[in-house]
């Protein structure tokens, strides 16, 4: 399985904007599936985005869509989550997540990934 590390994180006022990126080892992040998913305290984690290995198939929560935009590069091994207009609503700790697969089907489950970050802290106020 890939190692996932995020960095990004920070406080950022209403309206502002801040991008999370996501460090992958090993050799396989191309043939992965990966998402962003948060955790505010006092609530459960919630899929925020998911990228497909084919960088082009996206899906966005809707309380994000519009604002987020998830992206990936695999040559770099790397995932991005840049994050405009953002509220206090999105002040929560957020996780970088994979799984061993091209197909991303239940993307919003928990259980769907085999990799997890140790995540990164946004706070919006």
């Amino acid at each position: 399985h890939v190692q996932l590390v995020e960095s990004g994180g920070g406080s950022v006022k209403t309206g502002g904007s801040l991008k999370l990126s996501c460090a992958a080892s090993g050799n396989t992040f191309s043939t992965h599936c990966v998402a962003w998913f948060r955790q505010a305290p006092g609530k459960e984690r919630e899929g925020v985005a998911v990228v497909y290995t084919d960088d082009v198939t996206i899906h966005y929560a809707d309380s994000v869509n519009g604002r987020f935009t998830i992206s990936r590069d695999n040559v770099k091994k790397m995932l991005y989550l840049q994050m405009d207009a953002l509220k206090p609503e999105d002040t929560a700790m957020y996780y970088c997540v994979a799984r061993a697969s091209s197909w991303c089907s239940k993307w919003r489950a928990t259980t769907s990934y085999d990799a997890w970050g140790q995540g990164t802290q946004v706070t919006v106020s």
